[in-house]
């Protein structure tokens, strides 16, 4: 019996021989004695320890993401170059490609290139011109800061800093289709880039799929208040409130990473790493659990805040129906799973408009947190949501409702069924 220690918590390994694994110049840059000892830890398929490296992989790329946040809102003139915007005029920022190359680097080292397979939001394409090549600067010098900071999260660090190329690389690595067979990992750097744009919501989203069904999945929240109340509010107000009233030092105000395993029966949650210290997840952990309010007056529904994304006066039709009072909390990215999961809502539900299709990337971490914490995810239809078609969500029966109880889910449906006809989604 072979076993691995990470953090003082001991795994089991049931192999016959150390694994040998190869790795290419982007891989090979960490020192020789943290090579031998990770890729000995990689022999290991323990979800434990595969969802341990990807909640350190998280909590690095919500420190790169915060201060790339920072810098856009500085003043016009002050933050040039660190946004642009996709083909269909989305926008899509340094961080989007730092966190992406970031998480495929720790990945990869830790689990093996040849064993590491990533589903993830961005392509290389937008960085591989002459023109881009300060953009691609940026994205270079975001994604080496973080790396060096990788000792302090209990993860390997490159000996040199990565080059342009390099990064390029292992962005474009990231091109894995899915499938009902195999595993792989779904990855979303940013969710959210419109409110992160904005110095709002937006959430680091990773999770683990292995034959069409997710087994793990984190979270990162960077601005989650830990006053619920305070998610009503745009980010921008709370940054003001907080320079005026600074939070006691060392205490923890904002900013969380949420994350489970299946069949684990508990969501965990714990505050963004304090680089002064080595991050430990033993002790900086907390249980999170869905609410208990079961009668619908006294619930509360998110939904995203923009209307192209979703139908409100469809959603809050449906609320109202089923005798929701409260006002919608509209929040940016998968925070509104993170806002269920940690039972300060009741009711997520989206309706696209006709002709989306909902990428697996934008569900597959909230809904394992949801269910693992207690709460229940279906399409409208109350079928589980299909993780095993590719990229989107084929199949999906009209729309998407998370619930912290099956009693709320059960009379959402009810609803949905009773109105859908007369809804032109």
């Amino acid at each position: 019996m072979l076993s691995f220690t990470i953090n003082t918590v001991v795994f089991p390994i049931q192999v016959p021989v150390p694994a040998r694994w190869r790795w290419k110049q982007v891989c090979a840059s960490a020192t020789a004695e943290n090579r031998l000892a990770w890729a000995q830890q990689s022999a290991c398929r323990d979800r434990d320890g595969e969802l341990e490296v990807a909640v350190k992989a998280v909590q690095m790329a919500c420190g790169l993401c915060q201060r790339v946040q920072e810098a856009l809102l500085l003043p016009a003139g002050q933050n040039s170059g660190l946004k642009t915007s996709k083909d269909d005029r989305s926008p899509v920022t340094v961080a989007d490609w730092a966190v992406q190359a970031t998480v495929s680097w720790v990945l990869s080292q830790c689990f093996g290139e040849e064993h590491t397979s990533i589903i993830a939001e961005e392509d290389e394409s937008e960085l591989s011109s002459a023109e881009s090549t300060p953009l691609l600067d940026l994205v270079v010098s975001s994604v080496n800061r973080c790396l060096r900071e990788a000792p302090s999260y209990g993860l390997p660090g490159p000996e040199r800093e990565l080059r342009r190329t390099e990064i390029v690389e292992l962005i474009g690595r990231c091109n894995s289709r899915g499938g009902p067979k195999g595993r792989f990992w779904v990855l979303d750097p940013v969710d959210g880039t419109l409110g992160f744009v904005r110095g709002d919501q937006y959430a680091i989203a990773l999770a683990l799929i292995e034959d069409g069904e997710v087994v793990l999945g984190v979270l990162g929240c960077p601005n989650y208040p830990m006053k619920k109340e305070w998610l009503n509010y745009h980010q921008r107000y709370y940054r003001l409130v907080s320079n005026l009233s600074p939070p006691a030092f060392g205490s923890w105000h904002k900013g969380c990473v949420l994350y489970a395993r299946k069949g684990g029966g508990q969501a965990w949650m714990q505050p963004l790493h304090d680089l002064t210290q080595v991050l430990d997840l033993e002790k900086s952990a907390r249980v999170i659990q869905v609410s208990s309010v079961s009668d619908p007056a006294g619930a509360t529904f998110c939904e995203p805040v923009e209307k192209a994304n979703s139908n409100h006066l469809f959603t809050e039709g449906l609320a109202h129906s089923v005798g929701v009072r409260k006002q919608p909390l509209r929040v940016y990215s998968m925070v509104k799973y993170a806002a269920v999961a940690r039972g300060h809502a009741e009711i997520f539900m989206k309706f696209a408009r006709a002709g989306y299709k909902e990428k697996i990337w934008d569900h597959a971490a909230g809904v394992i947190i949801i269910q693992e914490a207690g709460g229940v995810v279906t399409d409208a239809r109350g079928s589980p949501l299909d993780f095993s078609k590719g990229v989107y969500l084929e199949g999906l029966d009209r729309g998407i409702i998370a619930c912290s109880g099956a009693l709320l889910h059960g009379r959402i449906i009810e609803a949905v069924d009773a109105s859908w006809d007369s809804s032109n989604l």
